[in-house]
């Protein structure tokens, strides 16, 4: 068996008991979970037909059916045919149904807000990543929540270098020298001249970059961008490159320059769609690893 598998059958095990799964009960109601799932699917419209919801549950179509004979007989589900086709069969909770939907809804919500009440706010919100990034992962990604950019706020500056850190060290190894750089940078970024954006969704950070002057008068730098994991594919990284675009372009800049590395595909093809054109390559060793760097351009 692969470290992998073990891991997930491991994290299934420990989930499931967390949860309650294995409970004859599900938050102290007489449903086992899939029954529990199937009242969630039904109440969520008017009526449902039966084939979809075997097919958004996954479930066995006699599996189903023995599940919603016993909702039905217990009072709490009503069949009958769709009124558009005889041979369809569509369900509904009764009213019966609806209450004890109700009361497994608050159990649940209840439950979860035991399990987490005691973690604090930051570990709250790393779980939520992780359980966004197992999601994402597996290919279940929620819909892409609208986001905002906005400028740098206090407290932002620090995540920027802290995320920088902790993500290019998981997703390239890079040691803590790199960290030191960007916190660098970030300890010279000066408001009256400089511009930055941070990108973000329902009030959490996922994004940011940096248009900070050059040694070159006429030269702007675009620096430090940087997309978290849950928001790839989402259009974030494009729309923060046309924004430091668009300022270095209002600030009166002929030209736009970055530095960045080949190992950073994602970023290039982003550089690459904007108009950027690459001027040469250096390989270098830094941040623990051997390198090659990669000068970019744009004339403005």
């Amino acid at each position: 068996m692969s470290t992998t598998v073990g891991q997930v059958r491991a994290f299934n095990r420990f989930y499931t008991r967390v949860i309650g799964a294995l409970d004859a009960g599900l938050t102290g109601t007489p449903h086992s979970l899939t029954e529990a799932r199937v009242l969630f699917e039904i109440a969520t419209g008017d009526v449902v037909e039966v084939a979809r919801l075997r097919v958004d549950l996954g479930l066995d179509a006699g599996y189903l059916s023995r599940i919603l004979a016993r909702l039905t007989t217990g009072g709490l589900v009503a069949r009958e045919q769709a009124a558009d086709d005889g041979r369809k069969q569509v369900v509904g909770l009764t009213p019966a149904g609806r209450a004890a939907f109700a009361r497994l809804d608050a159990g649940a919500t209840a439950s979860v807000e035991r399990l987490v009440a005691p973690l604090d706010e930051a570990r709250q919100g790393r779980l939520v990543d992780a359980m966004r990034t197992i999601r994402t992962l597996l290919g279940d990604a929620p819909p892409p929540a609208p986001y905002v950019l906005r400028g740098p706020e206090p407290g932002d500056l620090g995540w920027v270098v802290a995320r920088h850190g902790a993500l290019y060290a998981a997703e390239y190894g890079w040691d803590a020298t790199f960290e030191t750089l960007v916190a660098r940078i970030v300890g010279g970024f000066d408001t009256r001249r400089d511009a930055a954006w941070i990108a973000e969704v329902d009030g959490e950070r996922l994004g940011c970059v940096f248009c900070t002057a050059g040694d070159d008068p006429a030269t702007a730098q675009l620096r430090l961008l940087l997309v978290d994991p849950s928001a790839r594919g989402s259009g974030v990284g494009r729309r923060l490159v046309e924004e430091c675009l668009r300022h270095a372009r209002h600030a009166g800049y002929a030209r736009i320059a970055l530095w960045t590395n080949d190992v950073l595909g994602a970023a290039r093809r982003i550089y690459v769609d904007a108009g950027f054109t690459l001027d040469r390559e250096e390989p270098h060793h830094s941040f623990g690893r051997d390198l090659v760097g990669q000068f970019w351009s744009l004339e403005l």
